[in-house]
């Protein structure tokens, strides 16, 4: 679910260079339109997607780690309980998921502002 939330609010960092080749006139088109607000806007859109996105990971990894917290302690008192223990794998897995998330992230931010870059060449 999180990850298609994600996948669906990467759309502008995997729609970058079209967003561009469309915001940034042609020769014939310079006097139509502003092009440094047409960057400024798509700028601050890739700023609100990557931190929008930046922060709904961070929840969930907040959220995952504090359940896996708990059901830890509650293995601790019953060792047995394999039911448990799979719930407390499962809860592992999804938060080892949300932190690869971060770095996914991270690689997504870096291409967007790296194109983004070569506009200022």
């Amino acid at each position: 679910l999180i990850q298609e939330l994600l996948r669906v609010m990467r759309t502008i960092d995997d729609r970058i260079v079209h967003e561009l080749n469309t915001t940034i006139p042609t020769a014939s088109f310079v006097g139509k339109i502003d092009a440094s607000q047409t960057c400024k806007e798509l700028y601050q859109s890739l700023m609100d997607a990557h931190t929008s996105r930046e922060r709904i990971i961070k929840n969930c990894i907040a959220q995952t780690s504090s359940v896996v917290k708990t059901l830890r302690e509650e293995r601790e008192k019953a060792q047995d309980d394999v039911a448990l223990l799979k719930q407390l794998r499962k809860e592992q897995t999804k938060l080892k998921l949300m932190q690869s998330e971060l770095n996914v992230e991270e690689v997504v931010n870096d291409r967007s502002w790296k194109v983004l870059g070569h506009l200022k060449q």
